[in-house]
């Protein structure tokens, strides 16, 4: 599709910050591609604990960005290439890709497209359907920003990971076991152990009714290597203090997470997308089966009900569809 200049699409958008009853299904021009974007024909799109911040005006607030509106919702999603800007030569027409578009100008993945820069969006791997990609991008790259480039992670270390059966936990459990590490996995609910069982952890427990710390003793007698914290808290607290002496854990922005102990590292990162990133992720997800798990879809109209959802207890993740 060349973009026509009067092409209309679906969308989710919000003329102000503010609640879920902001959200509104409408009908908005196709957005237009710069020399260095890429407009994507939407598949997928992800529902991230992070979408209600972006919808309150927080991340605006947060990076000093003035909004413009209307503005589409939706940080991550997977979709194929419609259009490629001049500049662009590692994606072309026909692609499967998914990509993050936190705080675009130009609207988000509620849509039925969206135009993404280029260095934001890499091919799918091989592995994944175009469905699952659709959650990958934010939780991807949060997992695996946290392990490499933050704990800088090593073949046979021992790593705690906390939040193991939500969206990042999942992603880090597989992408740690890809990278030889011995994961000790703190899920959450009977289901979420369960799944994560599935996925490949060495040790799996339930951090509402299991002992961490008597876990995390038995699991490495002197003191963990590392930490993932995608969840804070008193399990946080207790994942420091099964660290040895010095031992190391990483959290995300937007967790909040306890005052470091001595002897400790504690660090905060904000997953990047780059595509030295994008290509790292994709050659270690390509590396064997690899599950992107979905608990539940929603129809692009559905997007408010979506965002309600967040609340509730699910593993993996949540995700509009919109073909």
């Amino acid at each position: 599709m060349k973009n026509e200049p009067n092409q209309t699409m679906r969308a989710i958008a919000i003329d102000e910050f503010g609640g879920i009853e902001k959200m509104k299904p409408r009908q908005l021009p196709v957005p237009e591609v710069a020399t260095d974007e890429i407009l994507v024909r939407v598949d997928t799109a992800g529902v991230g604990v992070w979408d209600p911040f972006e919808r309150e005006g927080g991340f605006a607030k947060e990076f000093g960005m003035k909004a413009h509106f209307p503005l589409v919702l939706g940080s991550d999603g997977a979709g194929t290439v419609e259009e490629v800007g001049d500049a662009v030569r590692n994606l072309k027409r026909g692609d499967r890709v998914y990509g993050i578009n936190l705080m675009n100008p130009k609207g988000g993945f509620y849509a039925e497209y969206t135009v993404i820069k280029a260095n934001n969006a890499a091919t799918i791997p091989q592995a994944l359907s175009t469905r699952d990609a659709g959650v990958l991008a934010v939780d991807g790259v949060t997992a695996l920003d946290g392990l490499d480039k933050t704990l800088k992670l090593k073949a046979g270390e021992s790593i705690l990971i906390l939040g193991a059966s939500g969206g990042i936990g999942h992603l880090a459990v597989q992408l740690a076991k890809r990278m030889k590490a011995q994961v000790l996995a703190v899920a959450s609910g009977r289901d979420g152990v369960e799944f994560v069982k599935r996925l490949g952890a060495d040790k799996v427990i339930d951090g509402h009714r299991e002992d961490i710390l008597k876990a995390a003793h038995e699991f490495a007698p002197k003191g963990l290597d590392a930490a993932l914290l995608t969840a804070g808290g008193k399990a946080a607290e207790q994942a420091i203090a099964a660290l040895r002496e010095g031992g190391r854990a990483a959290y995300p922005t937007g967790v909040e997470v306890p005052k470091a102990r001595d002897g400790v590292k504690v660090m905060n990162y904000n997953g990047e997308p780059d595509p030295q990133t994008f290509a790292k992720l994709n050659e270690l997800i390509d590396g064997g089966p690899f599950e992107v798990h979905i608990a539940r879809t929603f129809k692009l109209e559905d997007a408010a009900e979506a965002q309600r959802a967040l609340e509730n207890h699910y593993v993996g993740k949540l995700a509009l569809v919109l073909n």
